[in-house]
């Protein structure tokens, strides 16, 4: 690992190492006393859902069984009942998310610019086959989309955000472009050089003209670092554009967690986002956030985390055709993303245009603030300023004025 530091690599969500998030372990921020290093997980395997229900693990009667299988076997003779696979879906993380009631509104991200850095996109999987994207390949010279992930990590993301079959994504209406500067190793794992990905950031501003760069890979930061590297300088470039960064909180929560989101989570203007599950509980594996900038205190609606969502337990499109089930900071990031873009679409005057700065990016990151604290509540280091409503911030966004 001490021999790639260099690169971006990725890493499982801890306590299942189903799914990968990517890291950038030489990313750094401006502050002073801020570095990168690379987040010491091995990778594993993603776990394919099951396709059809299993029978269960123990029949205590067999002649009972064998009777059963014989009426069913009478009645699919007769027609009378027909036996479908029944594949699980994550339909609560749109709704309780609150998604699908913008999308019952008409919402579909229609007119926002969407770019994924990843590894890239399998456009051969049933429901990602009807996109037309524009795609930029950092990781070899490829002109046709193409997923070089040993897990498919950008299909992944991307079906949460676009996929069209089995599972409805988040803003299925945006215009999407995708950017693979993460791989497979020999080694069967994922990392890119970070001069891979802070082009491909770049690509996303200009020429793909981004509205939204979604980034579900992040750093360690380091207290002893006075530089900053190119990621870093790039994201701040899309901001410095009016481009809304999304980028997870990080995985490394729990009792190895060193009280600090991924770069560049931790930049002012990103919004940055941890992971929730089901009963809207923090996921023990999303990273806190600590509120100090070297010896500045951050102020709102900057405070990190921003946001949780929807993380754990979620289903979305894998390589060959096949669906996984995976969890992190990663899978919430494009959920914030989808929410973000069925926002844009009933205001494009927020997004990036030629005269464009940080501004609007800030009165979304307070609406983003209003929308999500409870009466009465602050900000935690744990849980932000609280979980994801995409429709009380739609709601909050249509009251912000010129910006």
């Amino acid at each position: 690992m001490t021999d790639d530091l260099g690169n971006v690599q990725f890493i499982p969500e801890p306590e299942d190492a189903r799914i990968l998030s990517a890291v950038d372990p030489a990313a750094v921020d401006h502050q002073p006393g801020w570095r990168a290093e690379v987040m010491g997980w091995a990778p594993s395997p993603a776990m394919p859902i099951p396709m059809m229900n299993q029978w269960p693990k123990r029949i205590m009667n067999a002649s009972v069984f064998m009777i059963g299988l014989l009426a069913l076997w009478l009645v699919w003779r007769s027609q009378l009942l027909t036996i479908d696979p029944i594949l699980p879906d994550s339909e609560w993380v749109f709704e309780q998310s609150e998604i699908r009631e913008l999308q019952q509104l008409g919402q579909s991200g229609d007119g926002v610019r969407v770019c994924i850095v990843d590894t890239g996109i399998d456009l051969t999987h049933p429901d990602l086959d009807h996109l037309s994207i524009e795609y930029r390949d950092y990781w070899s010279s490829s002109d046709i989309p193409v997923d070089h992930g040993a897990l498919a990590h950008g299909t992944l993301m991307s079906g949460l955000l676009v996929a069209d079959g089995h599972q409805l994504g988040a803003a299925q209406g945006v215009s999407l472009g995708v950017v693979s500067a993460l791989g497979e190793n020999q080694d069967g794992t994922n990392s890119g050089d970070e001069a891979r990905v802070s082009n491909g950031i770049d690509w996303c501003i200009s020429p793909f003209k981004a509205d939204i760069i979604s980034l579900s890979l992040g750093g360690m930061q380091d207290p002893d670092s006075m530089s900053e590297g190119d990621i870093s300088l790039t994201v701040r470039k899309a901001i410095d554009n009016g481009i809304f960064v999304i980028a997870a909180a990080g995985n490394d929560g729990g009792s190895g967690d060193d009280g600090l989101v991924a770069i560049p989570g931790n930049i002012e203007h990103v919004i940055t986002v941890g992971a929730s599950d089901i009963n809207k509980d923090r996921w023990n594996g999303s990273s806190l956030g600590s509120q100090t900038v070297g010896d500045l205190e951050r102020q709102d609606p900057h405070l990190k985390p921003e946001v949780l969502a929807p993380g754990v337990g979620v289903i979305s499109t894998g390589n060959q055709g096949s669906y996984f089930e995976t969890q992190g900071t990663s899978v919430s990031t494009v959920i914030v993303t989808g929410a973000l873009a069925l926002i844009l679409e009933d205001r494009p005057d927020l997004t990036s245009s030629e005269n464009s700065n940080s501004d609007c990016i800030l009165a979304v990151k307070w609406a983003l603030r209003n929308s999500t604290l409870e009466p009465g509540a602050t900000h935690s280091d744990s849980g932000g300023y609280g979980v994801l409503s995409a429709q009380k911030w739609y709601d909050e966004v249509m009251n912000i004025g010129r910006c």
